[in-house]
């Protein structure tokens, strides 16, 4: 369903479905000259402007909040001639116009409307692929202190629940890890970070936390669709795997929704194929050292 945005102040609020802007309209929270955009519009427009798309046609209150909202008409002759400013533009004295590079809670400014490099299928392997080193790190040591102590009690039992607990800490770190830096102000993990993309909403905005946690989740159950979630990422219109599809996020060039997107890379990159040659590298040797390890189990067996 299209998710709506109105200006207020110098803040944009949403999203919202087209019944919520229309019971704001009536309470008259909203008027027409409040500034409205929604996913395919180039540039924010005032209400007076989707008015049939709404359904505001049958509104008794319409006429009634016509003197209420923004007040543009200091802007009316920008808007004819084209010279208002756009999104994320800034422009001089404020404007209800440039509420798509208000700042959000954390500070850093969303700007819509300019282009979005996707981050395709190798580049989120390649993050992926060096964040598991990273959490590998942490939760190897966890995991040996755990399952030894467990081992060196002589207690079947505590040795079974000190492995449990092994288990479920290696759990809440990656959840830790993930949902974190992907919550964090980058959006990114350190693998992210090191081939230059981040996690954000379909809308450019920063996630929170909790979403990162069920985007962990969804993570998991894009694994067990026999990797089938993830593969999407390199056929779906925006890159996105199940699990993006399932928490509204996206994952795109660090510079995606800034002032900067200029930036944007859309090859590789260098950081990207190093990782991508040595991940490869080390997949071949471990096929071959499971290879050579049947071949010496079944010597002896012959």
């Amino acid at each position: 369903m299209t998710e709506w945005y109105y200006a207020e102040g110098q803040q944009r609020q949403g999203p919202l479905l087209a019944e919520e802007l229309r019971q704001r309209f009536q309470r008259g929270e909203i008027s027409l000259t409040t500034l409205v955009w929604r996913e395919g519009y180039p540039q924010w427009k005032p209400v007076s402007e989707a008015v049939d798309e709404l359904q505001l046609q049958n509104l008794t209150s319409a006429s009634e909040n016509l003197g209420s909202g923004f007040d543009l008409r200091g802007d009316y002759s920008a808007i004819d001639n084209g010279t208002a400013p756009l999104p994320g533009t800034g422009g001089g004295t404020y404007s209800p116009y440039t509420a798509p590079g208000a700042t959000d809670s954390y500070g850093s400014a969303v700007v819509t409307g300019g282009e979005v490099v996707y981050a395709g299928f190798w580049k989120r392997y390649a993050a992926y692929f060096l964040d598991s080193v990273v959490v590998a790190i942490i939760n190897v040591p966890v995991s040996l202190v755990f399952n030894l102590i467990g081992a060196a009690s002589g207690n079947e039992t505590l040795a079974v629940v000190l492995s449990m607990v092994a288990m479920l800490g290696g759990f809440v770190i990656g959840i830790g890890y993930y949902a974190g830096f992907h919550a964090s102000k980058g959006g990114a993990t350190l693998g992210k970070m090191a081939v230059g993309i981040k996690v954000v909403r379909s809308d450019g905005e920063r996630i929170t936390f909790l979403r990162g946690v069920g985007r962990y989740f969804g993570f998991i159950l894009s694994s067990l669709t026999l990797m089938i979630g993830f593969i999407m990422a390199a056929f779906t219109e925006r890159k996105q795997a199940l699990h993006d599809m399932l928490c509204d996020t996206l994952v795109v060039d660090k510079w995606a929704f800034t002032e900067n997107a200029g930036f944007q890379e859309r090859g590789l990159g260098t950081v990207t194929i190093v990782i991508l040659v040595i991940s490869g590298i080390l997949t071949v040797a471990s096929i071959a050292l499971v290879i050579a390890m049947f071949g010496v189990i079944a010597s002896t067996m012959s």
